[in-house]
């Protein structure tokens, strides 16, 4: 049977930004792409207001506003080549499979790409206070600080402080410190949580004004609060770290999207598979406000 490809990239496309991701929480910015760079215009500040004005004729004055840009990347995969002898001796269909799972680890480097791009460059840190627990990112040693609902609440007041709205802040945690929190939460807090879950758009729970979603893994800093790469190689004085925003305050964008074929690939004596790609994110406000970092702080050695 022939490959749909249109089937394939209608996948890829719709699996992007799916109702359950974090990404999804964001202004979709695919109408301001142009040759693969976004231009997001920010108004600038507001007229001033004066009470009882005695100067006619007021002053005129011109608004100066600023555009936000940034580039989408492209993400590819490796060519797969899956023989015609492996489609008559596997009982299942190992090219749908294959396809499967390539699509998905796609759309994860697209998020973990995003994700780096939303924190990269945030000076915005709220540490954790809690208890002593062990240090869970990769080649980490020693104890954190537990993320705490009073750690939450500190947040809640940040986003105040910057008039930031109350509907549509997120904060996405990784699996540990997801627990962490949850522990800390007592029954009547942690039923009032349950309560706001959401699990069709990702939503877990409510606390502190927050929807509070999870990762596997979110974030990795160093010691000295460098954000580290997903690739970097772990170190035993990292610190995990989760990211909270209002979804108007950062953005996501998608350009073209292909898939490469080569069926019946006369070299290989079967096909040949490929995916394309083309995103990109960025934070949407010049003045940074509604993003901000909750980040793991060492523990006292005991």
């Amino acid at each position: 049977m022939a490959l749909q490809k249109e089937v394939w990239i209608k996948s890829i496309v719709d699996g992007l930004w799916p109702e359950e991701s974090f990404m999804s929480k964001a202004v979709n910015d695919d109408q301001y792409v142009s040759n693969k760079t976004v231009h997001i215009p920010n108004a600038g500040s507001a007229s001033a207001v004066q009470m009882d004005r005695s100067q006619l004729p007021a002053a005129y004055k011109k608004r100066t506003d600023n555009e936000v840009t940034y580039n989408l990347h492209e993400f590819t995969t490796d060519p797969v080549v899956i023989q015609f002898t492996e489609e008559l001796q596997l009982s299942y269909s190992k090219r749908e499979s294959v396809l499967r799972e390539d699509r998905a680890n796609l759309v994860n480097h697209v998020g973990e790409y995003i994700l780096s791009a939303w924190a990269g460059g945030v000076t915005k840190v709220i540490t954790t206070t809690g208890a002593a627990v062990k240090a869970h990112t990769a080649s980490a040693t020693g104890t954190r600080k537990a993320l705490t609902k009073d750690d939450l609440l500190s947040l809640m007041a940040e986003f105040n402080a910057e008039d930031i709205p109350q509907e549509g802040r997120y904060l996405l945690l990784d699996a540990h410190m997801y627990q962490e929190l949850i522990t800390s939460l007592s029954n009547n807090e942690m039923a009032a949580y349950q309560a706001c879950a959401d699990l069709k758009r990702g939503i877990l729970g409510q606390f502190a004004s927050f929807n509070v979603m999870m990762r596997s893994s979110v974030l990795r800093y160093a010691a000295d609060g460098t954000l580290k790469a997903k690739t970097a190689a772990g170190a035993a004085t990292d610190n995990a770290g989760g990211l909270a925003w209002y979804e108007g305050a950062v953005s996501r964008s998608r350009g073209e999207v292909k898939m490469f074929a080569s069926e019946g690939d006369p070299g290989y004596y079967g096909d040949a598979y490929s995916f394309l790609v083309n995103a990109g994110g960025a934070r949407r406000r010049t003045d940074k406000k509604g993003v901000w970092v909750i980040r793991q702080d060492a523990a006292a050695a005991a």
